[in-house]
């Protein structure tokens, strides 16, 4: 059995960043230091900071006055970040500086007078996130379908933003369907999709054509995880898992010696994929070798409160 991995995999820059963060903090404040939600979609990254003193929590009130909070990479509304002020709070902000980038987009269509559409998931921390920072009449969507059966005011005055974790595939044939609805529409095109996210896309197209199976290593609540399976089965590849560490491989998947694809969604410590290729040696593989491709270089700068000391 042959294994070819995906290149670029796992961490982004503004994951990297995102921890980062965390782990300085944790050596420079008193314990426990607060997160507001999970700084990245990772089982395994959380729990590794969670032993290092981190607390995660869902809402502010959990965090008692005065305390460090850190807002997680996924961004958060404009109420929470006038709560924790109100709370003084010692805010440190980890929102990735791509998710910042849409928040700062969707406030000037707002202020320009635009009824406002954000091509994303309902319930998602970076969509809330965005959702929170505008004030008037917000949509979400995903689907062409739902596009079809969107209402607003005035057609001549619509503008979107996308979530940065999406398919581009999916997200093309929305931004096309509103186009198609709405002609003067405003929008980004496809430039908000993250470069992380359009890489690993794309390595996952081109590592389809010689493989059998995809194996998605990232978490279940990972969008762009997600996203990775949906891309591999949208291009052809038969089977395509989404699987969270090396127990949840199935030997059943691997009797017919299948070549192998292998990537990781950009919250995913390669640890994960070490341990996924450990276990798959158990299955009778004979090489492991990784795909060429893009070498990323992107970095994102701490925020100057964690650089004090260095």
């Amino acid at each position: 059995m042959e294994v070819i991995l995906a290149q670029p995999r796992g961490f982004c820059a503004g994951v990297v960043r995102a921890i980062e963060i965390v782990e300085r903090a944790l050596a420079l404040y008193e314990h426990p230091i607060y997160v507001l939600h999970e700084i990245v979609h990772n089982r395994y990254v959380v729990d590794n900071l969670k032993k290092r003193g981190a607390v995660f929590v869902e809402t502010l009130d959990e965090v008692p006055s005065g305390a460090v909070c850190i807002f997680s990479a996924h961004g958060v509304a404009t109420t929470v970040v006038e709560n924790a002020e109100q709370r003084q709070l010692q805010v440190i902000d980890a929102t990735c500086p791509l998710v910042t980038k849409v928040h700062l987009q969707a406030q000037r269509y707002a202020q320009q007078g635009f009824e406002l559409i954000i091509i994303g998931h309902v319930g998602h921390p970076e969509v809330e996130g965005t959702r929170g920072c505008v004030n008037g009449l917000i949509h979400v969507l995903s689907t062409r379908q739902e596009v079809m059966a969107l209402q607003v005011k005035n057609p001549q005055r619509v503008a979107y933003v996308t979530q940065t974790t999406l398919s581009v595939d999916d997200t093309r044939e929305v931004i096309e369907a509103l186009t198609a609805r709405f002609p003067t529409i405003a929008g980004p095109t496809l430039s908000d999709i993250c470069y992380a996210t359009q890489n690993r896309q794309n390595a996952v197209r081109q590592l389809a054509t010689d493989i059998d199976i995809l194996l998605v290593v990232g978490a279940h609540n990972s969008s762009n995880s997600n996203r990775l399976r949906e891309v591999g089965t949208y291009v052809g590849v038969q089977e395509a898992y989404l699987i969270e560490k090396a127990d949840d491989l199935q030997a059943k998947w691997f009797v017919n010696n299948p070549i192998v694809g292998i990537t990781a969604g950009a919250s995913t410590p390669e640890v994960l994929v070490e341990g996924v290729l450990q276990r798959l040696r158990s299955f009778n593989v004979s090489t492991i070798k990784t795909m060429p491709g893009e070498i990323e270089k992107t970095t994102f700068r701490i925020p100057t409160i964690l650089t004090r000391n260095n």
